[in-house]
């Protein structure tokens, strides 16, 4: 997902301030279950369930400045029985500035507990179209 960088992502040195990378994380990822089908209002909707981040860890390699045009790039590294593991980086060209892991957790909104991802959710976050 591409990501420019505007003044409101900055801080007073003029680089964006480090939350906002969690922030271009998040759009992402949601994007990404956007592409895979799944939108997160639809999920809650129709499934009553969202996905929610359980851990997050992150490492800042890099600045990323006001203009630069940045591109997040997400994966999954593993499909649990009610989570999903995601590696994430922010590249600016062939530098990359930031990279996370990320659990997020299934939940059924009605129980507020964790639950079994649905398998034909899961079928579909698993292929690799």
């Amino acid at each position: 997902m591409a990501v420019r960088v505007y003044f409101e992502d900055t801080d007073a040195g003029g680089v964006v301030y480090y939350a906002n990378y969690l922030r271009f994380c998040e759009r992402a990822r949601t994007e990404w279950l956007r592409a895979k089908g799944f939108g997160q209002q639809a999920l809650i909707d129709e499934s009553g369930i969202a996905f929610v981040v359980r851990r997050f860890t992150a490492d800042y390699l890099g600045s990323a400045r006001l203009d630069d045009e940045l591109e997040v790039v997400t994966s999954i590294e593993r499909i649990g029985g009610a989570s999903i593991d995601f590696v994430q980086a922010i590249v600016r060209g062939q530098v990359r500035l930031f990279t996370s892991r990320v659990t997020v957790a299934c939940i059924d909104l009605a129980r507020h507990a964790a639950t079994a991802i649905p398998g034909p959710i899961r079928r579909r976050l698993s292929s690799p179209n």
